[in-house]
C-alpha cells in the first residue's frame, strides 16, 4: 500500500482550523466587486441603530448582535430595536429575529422570509 500511496501522492489532512483562520487572508481585496455586504455589529447605543440604518441604506445586510444589552438592560433593548424597526420600514427594508441573540436587517428590496409554510 505504501508503494500506492508514493505513486499518487499521500491524501493530506485539513487541518480545520488552520483552513479558517485563514480564511480572511486569502485575497486581497475579498469585497471588490461585490454589489452589497453583511456586515455583523453589536447593538448597544443610538449610535449603533444610526450605523444600522446607514448601512442598510447603502445597500448592506446587518446581522446585528442584541445579546450583551439583552443581558444588561432589557428596556434600553426594546427602545433600540424599536428604532431601528422605525427606521427600517421608512427605507423600504425588513427585520426579522433569527435567535435570541441576533436579528437581520435588511435594505430596501430585500425582504425576509418569516414563517415557514
Amino acid at each position: 500500500m505504501a508503494f500506492v500511496e508514493k505513486l499518487i501522492g499521500k491524501k493530506e489532512e485539513l487541518d480545520m482550523e488552520d483552513f479558517l483562520n485563514n480564511l480572511d487572508s486569502q485575497e486581497e481585496d475579498p469585497y471588490e466587486g461585490a454589489e452589497a455586504l453583511v456586515k455583523p455589529i453589536n447593538l448597544t447605543t443610538e449610535d449603533d441603530v444610526k450605523a444600522i440604518l446607514e448601512e442598510s441604506k447603502k445597500g448592506n445586510i446587518m446581522l446585528v448582535n442584541i445579546a450583551d444589552l439583552g443581558k444588561r438592560n432589557a428596556m434600553k433593548l426594546k427602545e433600540l430595536l424599536g428604532a431601528v424597526k422605525d427606521g427600517v420600514e421608512t427605507i423600504d427594508g425588513d427585520i426579522a429575529r433569527v435567535s435570541q441573540e441576533k436579528i437581520i436587517v435588511t435594505p430596501a428590496k430585500v425582504k425576509i422570509i418569516k414563517r415557514k409554510d
